[in-house]
């Protein structure tokens, strides 16, 4: 049986590598862990950066990011507010600076991103488009080269502790399964993720999801088999280790892994704009 994960999914980080910066927003809580992860990204002698997830409209920390300045591109890993809602005003403080995402709602002065390996401009770095939709139908993940140092920036597709909510209907498990499979090939690479600590191996991270996910299927099956109609009793059964006050976060889950097992999940309103460990 999969209980409920809190701990990371691999090891963590020694360090990060010298070219990456992790400022934290102040927006702690049980859906964001520690806070939103801003992480700012500059090549040695490089004359800009380039900044990942500006996070909430907090000023204070959107101060800080451009504190780094001079910064020439901010990139976004998917549209939830808690790592875009201070995209706008943080391009405002730096001049008008671009502001790259999948949803053109969150997209200002370029072109959305749309071509999966697709190469950006990364200021000295070297920067490539990874589609991982699942956790949101916008979700993607950035690999990042310097030197012969990579890393996988991975917004809320893996976290540093827990698991991530697939947000139904926006999310879909069989688009996040299949991101998981994609993300297993970067072997040895660190993850920098959307909330808690980087991890040594983006690739044991989704190995260790995948199989939490495979293994949650497999208890979702036996309860609708025990006679769960509804995607609370599903939840009341598979999740009774989870705070109850979470089990509203869980019913996301709950409803995306029912349709991908194709059993009617019920009517779901819009997806949550946060994330969970489930």
């Amino acid at each position: 049986m999969s209980g409920h994960v809190t701990a990371p999914a691999a090891a963590l980080a020694d360090e990060l590598p010298t070219w990456v910066t992790l400022l934290r927003a102040p927006n702690p809580g049980p859906m964001t862990l520690d806070g939103t992860n801003t992480w700012v990204l500059r090549a040695p002698s490089a004359d800009r950066a380039v900044v990942v997830d500006p996070g909430p409209a907090d000023e204070g920390h959107l101060n800080r990011i451009a504190a780094h300045g001079p910064i020439g591109l901010i990139l976004i890993t998917h549209g939830h507010p808690d790592h875009t809602e201070g995209a706008a005003r943080l391009s405002e403080l730096l001049g008008g600076v671009h502001v790259l995402a999948v949803d053109p709602a969150h997209t200002i002065g370029g072109e959305p991103l749309t071509e999966p390996g697709e190469h950006l401009g990364g200021f000295g770095l070297e920067i490539r488009l990874l589609s991982t939709p699942g956790h949101t139908a916008d979700s993607v993940c950035f690999l990042v080269e310097h030197g012969d140092e990579q890393a996988v920036l991975t917004g809320d597709t893996i976290l540093g502790r827990g698991t991530t909510v697939v947000a139904h209907p926006d999310g879909h498990l069989g688009d996040y399964l299949a991101s998981l499979e994609l993300l297993s090939a970067y072997r040895g690479i660190p993850a920098l993720p959307g909330h808690g600590p980087a991890l040594a191996d983006c690739a044991a991270a989704a190995d260790f999801y995948l199989a939490h996910r495979r293994a949650r299927l497999d208890q979702v099956r036996a309860a609708v088999a025990a006679g769960a109609r509804t995607p609370a009793d599903v939840v009341a059964a598979v999740y009774a280790d989870v705070d109850r006050s979470l089990w509203w976060a869980a019913e996301w889950s709950v409803r995306a892994q029912l349709e991908y097992l194709g059993v009617d999940p019920g009517e779901s309103a819009p997806g949550v704009s946060g994330l969970e460990h489930m």
